[in-house]
C-alpha cells in the first residue's frame, strides 16, 4: 500500500481540523481521546463499549454517519453480492462494522467491501480485529452528514490504497456513482445495472432492485 502523495497542511485551529477531515460535522469528531492522539485500540474500545462505529483519520476518531436507509440499502447488497461471491468462492464480504487499515494511521469502515482471497496472506481470513487489507470493491452508502469534501478525501484514500472500484449510493435521488478512479466515474440511475466488471465479473444488479429494497412493505 502506498502513502498519500498530497502533503498534509498544518492545523493550528479546530475549523482546520474539521476542513482537514473533509468539512465532517462537529458531532461527528470524537474529542475523546483528544484529536491527533487515538489510536486503532481505541476505534475497537469505543465500538466495545458504546456500540459506536468510527474510523481512525490521523489520530481522530470520525463516527460513521448513521440513519435507517443506508443499512438496509447495505444489508440487501451484502445479501446479493455475498451469495454471488460466495457461490463462486472468490472472495470474502464485509458489513458496515468491517474495520480496515488501508494504511498506518488510517482506519476506514466502508458499509460494504469485497476482497479477493488473492489479496488476503495464505489465502485465508485476517485474525486480526483491524486487518491490514485493501478490497478490491467498496461500496459506500451516502447519508446526511456525509460531505462532497469527506467523501472525495475517502476515494483518494481508497484508491491510494489499492482498491479497483468504488460505489457512491444515493438513497435520496436513488443513484450510484461508479467510480474506477478518484475523479473518474459514471452515474447509475433507475434504468442502469451495476456491472462488476473485471473485479466481479459476471455480477449485475439493476439499480432500481437495489433501492427498491427501500419501498418493500408488509
Amino acid at each position: 500500500m502506498s502513502a498519500l502523495s498530497v502533503p498534509p497542511q498544518p492545523i493550528h485551529t479546530l475549523a482546520d481540523l474539521v476542513a482537514r477531515l473533509g468539512g465532517v460535522p462537529l458531532h461527528r469528531i470524537r474529542f475523546r481521546p483528544a484529536p491527533g492522539t487515538a489510536t486503532e485500540e481505541d476505534v475497537l474500545f469505543v465500538g466495545a463499549r458504546e456500540g459506536r462505529l468510527c474510523e481512525l483519520v490521523e489520530g481522530v476518531l470520525v463516527e460513521k454517519g448513521v440513519g435507517f436507509s443506508e443499512p438496509i440499502l447495505a444489508a440487501y447488497l451484502i445479501e446479493v453480492v455475498g451469495a454471488f461471491v460466495r457461490s463462486r468462492n472468490l472472495g470474502l464480504v464485509t458489513a458496515p462494522d468491517g474495520t480496515l487499515r488501508l494504511m498506518p494511521g488510517l482506519v476506514r469502515i466502508p458499509d460494504v467491501s469485497f476482497t479477493s482471497w488473492g489479496r488476503m496472506p495464505g489465502r485465508r481470513r485476517p485474525t486480526q480485529p483491524v486487518p491490514n487489507l485493501a478490497p478490491n470493491l467498496v461500496v459506500e452508502v451516502l447519508s446526511g452528514s456525509n460531505t462532497p469534501e469527506e467523501m472525495a478525501r475517502k476515494r483518494r484514500e481508497y484508491f491510494s490504497a489499492g482498491v479497483e472500484v468504488v460505489w457512491e449510493a444515493e438513497p435520496d435521488d436513488r443513484t450510484v456513482t461508479v467510480y474506477t478512479a478518484p475523479e473518474q466515474f459514471a452515474v447509475l440511475g433507475h434504468a442502469d445495472a451495476l456491472d462488476g466488471g473485471a473485479v466481479l465479473p459476471g455480477f449485475r444488479l439493476p439499480v432500481a432492485d437495489w433501492f427498491a429494497e427501500l419501498d418493500r412493505q408488509g
